[in-house]
């Protein structure tokens, strides 16, 4: 009788090894395709910050066609005009001194856009002030360095 129970017990230890081994491969198989799906899903470029954005729609003629468009223009006393700045803030940080040459009206998308040229710290700078809303202010909605 017990020479039956080890034949018996040798029988099903290999289906118990087979089990055991088909068990870890479709773990590691489920564990791979869920790897394989989450870096699908990553973003391939990281999103620009909002106010990074230039928020004009189109520029301005009075603008030249190679200037480069900034987000932020700090200068070294510290002080620094960005995108979204109203037209007071600009002229108490920099001064009505600081405004050189011509400024230029047209139409911007949501009422009238002001393109003023300034010079401040050795550094000469376009901005474009222009609302972002119907019936709002204007705030400097491009920064150009010509």
């Amino acid at each position: 009788m017990d020479a039956l129970r080890s034949r018996q017990r040798l029988r099903i230890v290999p289906v118990l090894e087979w089990l055991l081994a088909a068990g870890f491969l479709f773990a590691v198989l489920t564990l791979g395709n869920l790897i394989v799906r989450e870096l699908r899903a990553l973003p391939t470029a990281p999103a620009s910050a909002p106010a990074a954005r230039a928020l004009t729609v189109s520029v301005p003629a009075a603008v030249p066609l190679r200037a480069v468009s900034v987000p932020m223009l700090p200068f070294q006393d510290g002080k620094a005009v960005k995108v979204g700045d109203t037209t007071g803030a600009v002229a108490q940080a920099l001064g009505r001194s600081a405004e050189v040459g011509r400024q230029e009206v047209d139409r911007g998308q949501f009422g009238e856009r002001l393109t003023r040229f300034y010079e401040y710290a050795g550094t000469r700078f376009i901005l474009v002030f222009e609302p972002f809303e119907t019936h709002g202010d204007a705030k400097v909605a491009g920064i150009y360095l010509p």
